[in-house]
């Protein structure tokens, strides 16, 4: 089951109130969602877009009172909103992590943790690249590349050359090949460590195959742009990368459109982090459109 993280301080933010409209920008099992529907009754409104066709169609079964659902990108938030004269919006939330149904129930090779195929695509029905694609076809500069830029990962050429040497024997198809060949690659000591050892490898693919950090840059400006005065946007991010997109974007635009509400980012307490370990890395940014 997927467990909403920083839940209570989401809607502390986004400070939901009796007939208000929002928009969940990864709406995937309604974490949050279902408590802005407890705060804006009567008559307020979520609309909830989910990328996933099989989370949507999951979430069609629910047909809940006042809310809206489309199976689409954020990038396309605009036109969403137009498309379902959806407003006016007093709260947008981008929780940008992956949900439980993605590793445990998806098939799609998210996590090292089960033998699946290597895919990761969030909607195969629009997208074509595939992990397993990246890492059979690509040159070894363009894999050490994403691996460095998007997983920061410190033995990248290490990883990518180890890639391109097992992949002449037989192409790497699923999951636990690929984290055999990256426990090959890096130095012993790398695999006893706090964070896995695969970690940084999957989440440059991941990024990768999806467009993760260019797609938030797309959304981001639509979100201020349809967003109501007064209105709130909350953004939880999982990695440092999409933290710093949010961080420099709320910067630039502090002075004219936005009002910044906290400087530092909020992260889990201790309690939530051992309720739900993968609330660890979750850092929470918020601020009102002025």
């Amino acid at each position: 089951m997927h467990v909403a993280v920083l839940k209570k301080e989401v809607i502390e933010y986004l400070d939901p109130k009796p007939n208000e409209n929002f928009i969940d920008t990864t709406i995937s099992e309604m974490g949050h969602t279902a408590v802005i529907l407890e705060k804006n009754k009567p008559n307020g409104k979520v609309l909830g877009i989910e990328w996933d066709p099989e989370l949507y169609k999951n979430l069609l079964a629910t047909k809940i009172d006042r809310l809206i659902l489309a199976n689409d990108s954020y990038t396309n938030l605009k036109e969403i909103v137009e498309k379902y004269n959806f407003g006016p919006i007093n709260g947008i939330l981008f929780d940008l992590g992956m949900s439980s149904w993605h590793l445990e129930k998806s098939e799609r090779g998210f996590s090292f943790m089960k033998n699946e195929i290597l895919d990761m695509r969030y909607n195969p029905e629009s997208n074509s690249l595939t992990a397993g694609k990246i890492i059979n076809q690509w040159l070894e500069s363009e894999i050490t590349r994403i691996l460095e830029e998007y997983g920061q990962e410190k033995f990248a050429k290490r990883v990518a050359r180890e890639i391109i040497r097992e992949r002449k024997i037989k192409p790497i198809k699923t999951t636990f090949e690929l984290k055999e060949v990256i426990r090959k690659a890096v130095p012993t000591r790398y695999t006893h460590q706090k964070i896995h050892f695969a970690t940084r490898t999957f989440q440059a693919l991941r990024i990768t195959v999806n467009d993760e950090l260019n797609n938030l840059k797309k959304a981001l400006p639509q979100a201020i742009e349809v967003l109501a005065p007064r209105g709130r946007i909350v953004i939880i991010s999982f990695q440092s990368l999409e933290d710093k997109i949010v961080k420099d974007f709320f910067k630039k635009l502090s002075s004219e459109k936005l009002k910044i509400l906290f400087k530092k980012p909020i992260t889990p307490s201790e309690e939530e982090i051992k309720n739900n370990p993968r609330s660890r890395s979750a850092k929470l940014r918020a601020a009102v459109k002025i």
